[in-house]
């Protein structure tokens, strides 16, 4: 009675870690990383300044009051505020980032991948009417080889 020897552990970790959507689904954290910071930054200092046009420039100082007194800020506040502003700041830069990634990435990859799809149906469909041809003229030769050896046959 010979057992079959489980994987370990390590080495399923090992086989997990290899796999390539596991590399590249880490890529894409550092990336989105990297590209949250730019993001950030276009919203700090573009979109702040607009919303600033029309009232503060911090969004953070946008609030309102739900159980008053509400005075000070931080740790030295009384009464309970809602902090909208914040909410607002932190929802631009999810549309901002989503449309970026949108117009970016995700659109020019899937026009990308329709081309490529179109292009190989294209060469498919050739393929297919080059092959096709090709029995049509295979057949005609048949016929005509059938019908000259049936000619000389009756010359006999």
């Amino acid at each position: 009675m010979s057992e079959k020897k489980q994987p370990g552990v390590w080495e399923g970790f090992k086989a997990f870690l290899m796999r390539g959507n596991v590399i590249d689904l880490a890529v894409a954290v550092v990336i989105g990383a990297a590209f949250t910071n730019i993001v950030n930054s276009v919203v700090k200092g573009i979109i702040n300044p607009l919303v600033g046009a029309i009232g503060t420039q911090n969004l953070d100082s946008y609030s309102s009051c739900l159980k008053a007194p509400c005075t000070g800020t931080g740790d030295t506040a009384t009464g309970i505020q809602i902090m909208w502003g914040s909410v607002l700041g932190a929802t631009l830069s999810f549309v901002i980032t989503a449309a970026v990634v949108y117009f970016l990435m995700v659109l020019p990859m899937s026009k990308f991948l329709a081309r490529q799809a179109a292009r190989q149906k294209a060469k498919e469909g050739t393929q297919e009417v080059i092959e096709v041809s090709e029995l049509e003229v295979l057949k005609e030769i048949r016929d005509a080889l059938l019908a000259q050896r049936g000619s000389g046959n009756s010359h006999n």
